[in-house]
């Protein structure tokens, strides 16, 4: 096996804009330039949205064939043993060219009861935010109980409880199923979750379409998924970056994350890790070298390293998520 790249699945969202294009030049093909993209599925298992191998001998190939093929050489033993052939990860580019609905995700058990699927941890890096961005997580009162949610939904008050927190590109923040959030204009996130797309939409912004219609909320669903208790405070990840080394980011039993800055060479050993391992170039350019296997990987860029890589060395000058399931 090899460094594996996916062809980006860009997503048409009202509050998207044309970033994207530039950030995925020269990887998606043939679309139509003139529509607005919020979403870049980077590396995806959902049915429906199965990321396409676009380099090596695998080329054309989705993640689920692959993963069929080779089990846990592709993802780890254990994580085979737990998810199966379903992908554990979803990652995505967000080009937040207007604000987000306001939201909550379910947790597991909610999930599975509801919609037979995985429930929806997620972290966000901010890839880069124009002067003033912010970022909504959770509410103004950190002691607000249920009645007073419904209460201010209902009165149509939900703005006003929100808490706005500033946000700097290199911010990282862990949204835990059942935070409520949004993201807000002017901001470029990566974003690593579960592999789930089970989404209840509380608040949109009074926004219509182009033929004046509003987006679904699911109020009523949402009441019993949101985790009242859930901070911005408690989300916050600050971190330093350690020159050509990892650096501990986020861990949960969802994923573990981790920040490489590279200047020169960064020499990792993958071999006791189980659990294939997944690159965001966030700036930059790097060649990976996977036990003598080669590729290249630039700004814009997500790269796969199967469970079976063990010596993994990085050179040139970048800075890099690094993803996985420990």
């Amino acid at each position: 096996m090899y460094p594996l790249k996916f062809k980006p699945i860009l997503k048409s969202m009202i509050w998207g804009g044309h970033r994207l294009l530039e950030i995925k030049k020269g990887q998606y093909g043939r679309i139509d330039t003139e529509k607005l993209y919020g979403e870049s599925w980077d590396i995806s298992g959902l049915d429906g949205n199965l990321s396409v191998v676009s380099n090596g001998m695998l080329k054309g190939n989705n993640l689920q064939e692959i993963l069929e093929v080779y089990m846990g050489d592709l993802v780890g033993e254990k994580n085979f043993e737990q998810y199966g052939f379903d992908f554990p990860l979803l990652v995505k580019n967000l080009d937040c060219n207007d604000t987000l609905s306001v939201q909550v995700h379910p947790n597991d058990e909610l999930a599975a009861e509801r919609h037979d699927s995985f429930g929806k941890t997620e972290m966000w890096y901010i890839a880069s935010a124009e002067p003033g961005s912010v970022i909504y997580i959770g509410f103004t009162n950190p002691a607000i109980t249920r009645e007073e949610y419904i209460a201010a939904v209902a009165e149509g008050r939900v703005e006003e409880i929100l808490q706005a927190v500033p946000v700097k590109a290199g911010d990282v923040f862990f949204i835990p199923a059942g935070t409520v959030h949004a993201l807000a204009k002017g901001l470029n996130v990566i974003e690593i979750q579960q592999t789930s797309d089970i989404t209840y939409r509380i608040f949109d912004w009074n926004r219509v379409d182009a033929e004046g219609k509003s987006r679904e909320l699911h109020t009523a669903l949402a009441v019993d998924a949101i985790d009242f208790e859930s901070t911005a405070e408690a989300c916050r990840r600050p971190y330093e970056l350690v020159l050509n080394a990892e650096t501990d980011i986020i861990d949960c039993e969802y994923f573990t994350v981790k920040g490489i800055r590279v200047s020169g060479c960064a020499e990792l050993d993958y071999a006791s890790r189980d659990s294939f391992v997944i690159y965001a170039c966030i700036e930059g350019s790097v060649d990976i070298d996977m036990d003598g296997v080669k590729e290249q990987m630039k700004a814009g860029e997500v790269v796969l390293l199967p469970a079976v890589a063990s010596d993994v060395r990085l050179t040139g000058d970048a800075v890099i998520l690094e993803s996985y399931i420990d």
